[in-house]
């Protein structure tokens, strides 16, 4: 999905998520006051939704075990210019990202997601 939000911006609300159960991701993010917020709750109930589809998926024991934003395309990139010093013009670009959400089965994306959960906890206390 290309959203209408710079990829730095949706980054801060995607790496809180990064290797949690779905629940509790969609748990954390209805405390996260950031505008990328209701554009990643999208994609992760798509990607739900399409886990759903699979006979031989537990939808309670799914895990984010992949989820990258990507810069997408400038929108209008060479449509409007803005004036900076010296007389000179830069253009207006109106940045986009590409949000992608993997989901695994906790059977073979437990030891990721519990490194990634441990490697985030090693973060947060330096």
């Amino acid at each position: 999905m290309h959203a209408r939000i710079s990829a730095r911006k949706a980054r801060y609300v995607v790496d809180l998520i990064r290797g949690l159960n779905v629940n509790e991701a969609l748990d954390t993010l209805k405390f996260i006051n950031r505008r990328a917020k209701p554009m990643v709750v999208k994609v992760i109930r798509s990607a739900l939704a399409n886990a759903e589809q699979n006979v031989d998926v537990d939808i309670d024991d799914l895990v984010i075990s992949r989820a990258v934003v990507d810069e997408g395309p400038l929108l209008g990139g060479r449509g409007r210019w803005r004036p900076i010093s010296r007389g000179r013009a830069v253009p207006i670009l109106k940045r986009t990202s590409h949000i992608k959400i993997s989901l695994s089965d906790g059977s073979d994306g437990a030891d990721d997601a519990a490194s990634a959960a441990d490697e985030k906890a090693d973060q947060a206390s330096e």
